[in-house]
């Protein structure tokens, strides 16, 4: 007898629905293409909102390979900067952290294993199509083909999403995409609890570039720099990501001792599909979750709570669903996905709209940094950390930027 449950990809977003699913009691098979530890193109940082879900699943921070974070450290040009601490909040610790991904996924895998989870790794799925009805899911690994006929089946195959693909899941052009290429640096300040960020990020021509540069430290000798670009940029297509990685080593603060000329390894990128611009987000017997949704958040690029969060939201409704026998209750998902982050990642997508001028961001980063009360506000809102009641202040402060976007020309 077959799973009742196959989640395709065993990624943050996977590996929660599956975590969830099979606390229920549910059994459940995840599915992953290639075979852990595996590397993947990340700024490894977590913020509190991950490490709240990490928490919930029972996630051990005191291997060695996890750095905690305590605030984030924003510079905009060589010398204007503020350093801010995590927010308290009512429920998210105000704490982060950084992990390679390849660290992370591994031992999260290893959670669910004792879970109840199996984990078929190195082995591709690919769908098998009913007409417009239930799916079934096609196995192939080590030159064996088997076929499932899960009830509900969870894609989570990441931001290419080849598998959402074939069953019909499309993404919106007319939304934000972002580009990002990242590099591991050796570092004599890997120890520093503070992430770091370039919000007037240049060209090597000195130009400004409508993006952000990072330097995140592991805590063991190695930082992770890389640099975040966005679609609403109108030359954004003419940016070669990797020589806008070099620029900002060259760049990059003296403190971090980076030779710009001898990264740990070469530079990995590529596109990230953003602010919910994939759907539809259910179907017959399945649901799309994590990066495969395009559920990255376009006010910062981080993914991985968003992924942790939708992939437990799809274990809730496909729970809900089993015990109901009613797969139509699956199109909850994309309700609860949109009541948690429509508003939030609408307005995410007209303040991308408005940085995609290089004016425009380069004003707001010098502006903003010389404001704490402002800039504390501005990293609870881009780390999604505001509290209920602030709810009334968040709205007044999208509606002026709305109003701000409308009225710019050429927009």
């Amino acid at each position: 007898m077959g799973p009742e449950v196959v989640v395709v990809g065993g990624g943050p977003a996977g590996s929660a629905a599956a975590y969830w699913l099979a606390a229920g009691g549910r059994d459940v098979l995840v599915v992953e293409k290639k075979t852990y530890p595996r590397e993947k193109t990340c700024g490894d940082g977590l913020t509190p909102r991950a490490i709240h879900q990490l928490r919930e699943m029972g996630f051990d921070f005191e291997v060695p390979e996890f750095h905690r974070i305590d605030g984030l450290r924003s510079y905009a040009g060589d010398d204007l900067f503020l350093e801010m601490a995590w927010p308290e909040h009512s429920v998210f610790p105000s704490w982060g952290g950084v992990i390679r991904r390849a660290d992370l996924d591994a031992q999260v895998a290893a959670l669910i294993h004792r879970q109840g989870v199996r984990i078929a790794e190195g082995t591709e799925a690919s769908p098998i199509a009913n007409g417009g009805g239930p799916i079934g899911v096609r196995l192939v690994g080590d030159g064996d083909t088997e076929v499932l006929r899960p009830e509900v089946v969870i894609v989570a195959d990441g931001s290419l999403s080849r598998f959402g693909r074939q069953i019909g899941t499309s993404r919106r052009r007319d939304y934000p995409l972002g580009l990002a290429a990242r590099a591991y640096w050796r570092s004599h300040r890997a120890h520093d609890r503070f992430m770091e960020s370039q919000l007037d990020l240049r060209d090597g021509g000195g130009d400004t570039v409508p993006g952000y540069g990072w330097v995140f430290p592991l805590g063991d000798g190695t930082v992770n720099v890389g640099v975040g670009l966005l679609s609403t940029f109108r030359r954004w297509k003419d940016i070669n990501t990797t020589d806008m990685l070099h620029d900002y080593a060259v760049a990059a603060p003296a403190h971090w001792g980076l030779d710009p000329e001898a990264p740990l390894t070469a530079p990995r990128g590529g596109k990230l599909s953003m602010a919910l611009s994939v759907g539809p987000l259910s179907g017959p017997n399945w649901v799309v979750i994590g990066d495969a949704a395009a559920a990255i958040n376009p006010w910062n690029g981080e993914g991985i709570s968003l992924a942790y969060e939708t992939g437990r939201m799809a274990a809730e409704v496909a729970e809900q669903a089993l015990r109901a026998g009613d797969l139509s209750v699956l199109g909850r998902y994309g309700d609860r996905v949109h009541a948690a982050y429509g508003d939030y990642y609408r307005f995410a997508r007209l303040f991308v709209k408005a940085i995609g001028r290089p004016t425009v961001m380069r004003a707001l980063a010098h502006v903003g940094l010389r404001s704490r009360p402002l800039m504390e506000w501005v990293l609870r809102v881009m780390a999604n950390l505001l509290e209920p009641e602030d709810d009334g202040t968040g709205d007044e402060v999208y509606r002026a930027l709305e109003a701000m976007v409308r009225v710019t020309p050429g927009f």
